[in-house]
């Protein structure tokens, strides 16, 4: 054991995945080796060893010779009450020498860049490195080399999938269209078609669901490696979080920090995507980039450069992409938000005659790509394809397996919470912004709430009349509805005008 032994008490503090130590002021080791608030120390416990940050103690929280540990760092270290940790000074990280001399404005070679993800996956670097790095690597920074060594270095530091066989499709959506929630219907019909799809999907950075918090209302998706291959192996697709796995380990840690920034530069954002496929072993990947005035990607020239990049990375590490511009005008089906997200979804599947058509066709077109892409259909047959493989129910009844074989499926929950918001004149709807949307939904609670959000009623070009629902807010908490309504005081999300929108 390195340092001197201080005996632990849980005090039951959640930081989320920082690790953090608590330590008395007092404290002889404090005292002893200069610690303060804010240093970075190693934790030793057993054979297992962290880097934690010391947050300070000035009240009988803790007995003299008592430290705690943040719930994250307590799993980590495997610890029980009354366990001895040594505490002593983390090693000194060369890599922070990289990363400020990114923030000063000069490239990172691949040595470099090798070295601070390493440290990143290893949790050497606090949330303020990460996010130092991560700002410094924002605004169009990083080059194309760049960016094609920091997504190897991500794919590097982590474990890689070999299947032991080709195609191996995958499918990703940029983000930043509320309700855009088709991969969970792409793969089920690429699955039913006989394709093997691995998909692994993040949580949400910056909107109010990512692909595995919708899927995690219907099924559990904490698989490791192994259940994810024994589901694969059985039924040809999956819906892993990736956090769950050491595929690209550094991913996630860095899309924690993204998160309260609401930071998603165009090399992390190609980095995360195509790291994440190369290390699940995808061969064939479908790349849906949505355009429009409120969307995270607003015009076709962004769409553009983006589209470049990806398939210049993706070139340089032997994957073969496909990237589909789609319409991110407004919203995609009705709900915005993990469980509102999966009742559309199942909607779709089951074809329920209610089901949001924008999200089915979405769905079919995009599964029609992957399909041609992937050689199961000749050019322009593949729509048809995924068309019937949703008609014929079959993709409806691999998606029930492939959630049964992840733990079982069961039905998403709904708010207890739910205030419809009225047109306050008649007119049609000429505007819907998604990133206020967006925001509403996550002021109401989600992800983290998962049954928070909002379901539109509305679409471009509709007719309202005075007093008639647009959408309804959901919540699992007063505090945040109340937090949403104020938001939406002086936010509004649709505009009305007086003549239908062309």
């Amino acid at each position: 054991m390195n340092g001197v032994g201080l005996r632990l008490r849980p005090l039951g503090i959640d930081t989320h995945q920082e690790f953090v130590i608590y330590m008395r002021r007092d404290c002889h080791v404090c005292r002893a080796e200069g610690f303060e608030a804010q240093t970075r120390v190693e934790v030793d416990l057993h054979d297992r060893r962290i880097i934690a940050t010391i947050n300070v103690v000035d009240s009988d929280l803790l007995a003299e010779g008592e430290v705690s540990l943040s719930t994250s760092a307590w799993k980590a270290l495997n610890a029980i009450l009354g366990d001895i940790v040594g505490v002593a000074h983390a090693p000194t990280l060369d890599s922070l020498s990289a990363m400020r001399a990114k923030i000063y404005g000069h490239r990172l070679d691949a040595p470099a860049l090798k070295a601070i993800v390493t440290d990143v996956a290893a949790g050497r670097y606090s949330d303020l490195h990460i996010a130092a790095f991560l700002s410094a690597c924002a605004g169009g920074r990083m080059d194309l080399q760049e960016t094609i060594d920091l997504t190897r270095a991500m794919v590097d530091v982590g474990e890689r999938i070999d299947w032991g066989r080709t195609p191996i499709a995958d499918k990703h959506c940029i983000g930043g269209l509320p309700g855009n929630r088709t991969t969970p219907i792409v793969v089920a019909i690429a699955a039913a078609a006989g394709l093997t799809m691995p998909k692994t999907s993040s949580r949400a950075i910056t909107s109010p669901a990512g692909t595995a918090d919708v899927m995690e209302t219907v099924t559990r998706v904490d698989l490791d490696l192994p259940a994810m291959r024994r589901v694969v192996e059985r039924e040809g697709g999956c819906f892993v979080w990736g956090g769950a796995l050491t595929l690209s380990p550094a991913d996630d840690l860095l899309i924690r920090v993204e998160r309260p920034l609401d930071l998603d530069s165009d090399a992390q954002l190609v980095a995360s995507v195509l790291s994440k496929k190369i290390a699940a072993g995808a061969t064939h990947a479908v790349i849906d980039i949505p355009v429009g005035p409120t969307a995270k990607v607003r015009t076709n020239e962004d769409a553009h450069r983006l589209q470049v990049l990806l398939e210049q990375v993706a070139a340089a590490h032997g994957i073969h992409l496909r990237v589909v511009r789609t319409n991110g005008a407004q919203p995609v089906g009705r709900g915005v938000g993990p469980a509102l997200e999966a009742h559309d979804v199942l909607a779709v599947l089951r074809g329920a005659a209610a089901a949001p058509v924008d999200l089915r066709m979405r769905s079919l077109v995009l599964a029609g790509d992957l399909l041609e892409f992937c050689g199961h259909s000749i050019p322009g047959a593949g729509k048809s394809e995924a068309w019937r493989l949703l008609d014929s129910g079959a993709a409806w009844d691999k998606f029930q397996a492939i959630c049964e074989a992840q733990g079982g499926l069961r039905e998403p929950g709904v708010a207890p919470l739910l205030e419809a918001v009225t047109a306050e004149r008649t007119g049609y709807v000429s505007g819907i912004d998604s990133r206020r949307l967006a925001r509403v939904a996550k002021l109401a609670g989600a992800p983290g709430a998962p049954t928070a959000g909002l379901s539109l009623h509305v679409k471009l070009g509709d007719p309202v009349q005075l007093g008639q629902p647009l959408f309804t807010l959901h919540a699992e908490a007063p505090g945040e509805l109340a937090y949403a309504k104020r938001y939406l005081a002086t936010h509004p999300i649709l505009t009305l005008g007086e003549e239908a929108k062309s």
